[in-house]
């Protein structure tokens, strides 16, 4: 089976390839003074400034490329309102009752955040709110995917544990164990989301600049001065959001989180035969595997699928062709439609899995490393970082609040989840009851 690809370029993704409203804008060539500077133009970004300029401040953000261009417009398009691997009562045991119970509420609404958002402000993005399932590759794992939907249904969510029968006529797929789903979940095209995110900012009263890195951040007096090529902001407070692609804006910060490469492959259309089995009800997939194996369609009945793989040379070429394969075995699609469109991104990962706010100095925080849950997290954490910009106390924040904590030896942990992916996937293949 030869897949054939067509690169993106220039178009970076499969959904800025398809996107249909993109509004150039202009660079910083001024020097300009605002109650908030959000530094990175992603979803954390757009969603802090929108809120932040509805509750009446005013806002600048400062992107070094492109709106969407990062993490925001190279994922799956996924809204899991859930976390990556904490359940809510391991989250209660980290963090305390309180802590973590507001952390859990939080995430627990940011399904309805994202959709909500689409609704009220009219944006054009594929979107459909029918679910995220998660199936159970062996029998432990559906032990675990039971106990973690039943403490979400404890908490009021709509989460609904699925028989091996009810997770194969959802999925299309034979031979899971089971599974459970959150009726909140669903898909979205992110670029074009992103997009409709900075059209309402603008429409509340922020300014959006691309192609306007920022080059140094300096405090003076009370103020902050922001410097990129052409123009400066003085701003009161400042929000970095540029999750994984700060670059060396603040190396310390870099310290504090794994950079994950995750690749992604989009198909041609599917026939109808084949689409009218998978996933008929339209939701987004991504199971239990140690090496997490994923699936949804687009609104071309384009199958998407993505994931973590060895790199290494010639990476780029051989890593789609890896995943186009596993699509088709773990699918039964003996003459799956060739690989359409294929790229890439990095996602920031914190040790304990969970979304943080960090202290950068009086007025400056991040908010950052969402670990594979982007686009309903950050929507929420953009909507806490606007609290934050508001004049809320960080303490009373529902996210961890803490000066940057570097792991140690990070320069070498940094590969940590590359290392360790061949024993992950190996440890897949010897569960004698994977798929």
């Amino acid at each position: 089976m030869n897949a054939s690809i067509r690169p993106t370029g220039q178009n970076l993704s499969l959904w800025h390839a398809v996107g249909r409203n993109r509004k150039a804008r202009p660079s910083l060539q001024e020097n300009l003074d605002a109650d908030l500077a959000v530094i990175g133009g992603g979803f954390s970004g757009l969603s802090t400034a929108l809120h932040a300029a509805e509750k009446g401040l005013s806002v600048v953000i400062l992107e070094a490329e492109i709106i969407a261009w990062g993490a925001t417009g190279r994922n799956a398009g996924f809204v899991v309102p859930n976390f990556a691997k904490m359940d809510p009562d391991n989250i209660v045991a980290h963090l305390g009752p309180e802590h973590g119970e507001r952390l859990i509420r939080m995430a627990a609404g940011s399904g309805d955040l994202v959709f909500d958002l689409i609704r009220h402000h009219g944006i054009e993005c594929a979107a459909a709110q029918r679910g995220w399932i998660q199936p159970a590759h062996s029998a432990a794992a559906f032990e675990k995917v039971k106990s973690r939907a039943g403490q979400w249904a404890r908490r009021g969510r709509p989460a609904v544990v699925l028989s091996r029968e009810e997770i194969r006529d959802a999925t299309g797929v034979d031979g899971y164990f089971g599974g459970w789903t959150d009726k909140s979940g669903g898909v979205i095209n992110p670029v074009e989301y992103a997009r409709g995110l900075a059209a309402a900012a603008e429409k509340a009263g922020a300014a959006i600049f691309e192609r306007s890195a920022v080059q140094s951040v300096s405090r003076n007096s009370d103020r902050w001065n922001i410097r990129a090529a052409q123009g400066t902001v003085r701003a009161a407070k400042v929000v970095v959001a540029t999750n994984a692609y700060g670059g060396r804006l603040n190396p310390r910060l870099a310290q504090t989180y794994f950079p994950l490469k995750v690749f992604q492959i989009a198909t041609e259309p599917l026939p109808s035969a084949v689409r009218k089995r998978l996933l008929p009800g339209g939701q987004c997939v991504s199971d239990t595997r140690r090496n997490l194996f994923t699936f949804r369609f687009d609104a071309d009945n384009r199958l998407i699928t993505g994931g973590m793989h060895i790199v290494g040379p010639g990476a780029e070429e051989r890593v789609p062709q890896a995943i186009h394969r596993r699509l088709a075995r773990h699918l039964d699609l003996k003459d799956l439609q060739p690989i359409e469109y294929s790229w890439s991104g990095i996602a920031a990962v914190e040790p304990d899995f969970l979304a943080h706010l960090v202290d950068l100095g009086p007025d400056m925080i991040a908010g950052f490393a969402c670990n594979g849950r982007g686009i309903a997290m950050t929507m929420a954490m953009g909507r806490v970082l606007a609290d934050w910009a508001a004049g809320t106390d960080p303490k009373d924040l529902p996210i961890p609040f803490a000066p940057p904590a570097p792991i140690p030896f990070h320069a070498l942990m940094r590969h940590a989840p590359n290392a360790l992916l061949p024993w992950s996937m190996l440890r897949d293949r010897l569960d004698a009851r994977s798929l």
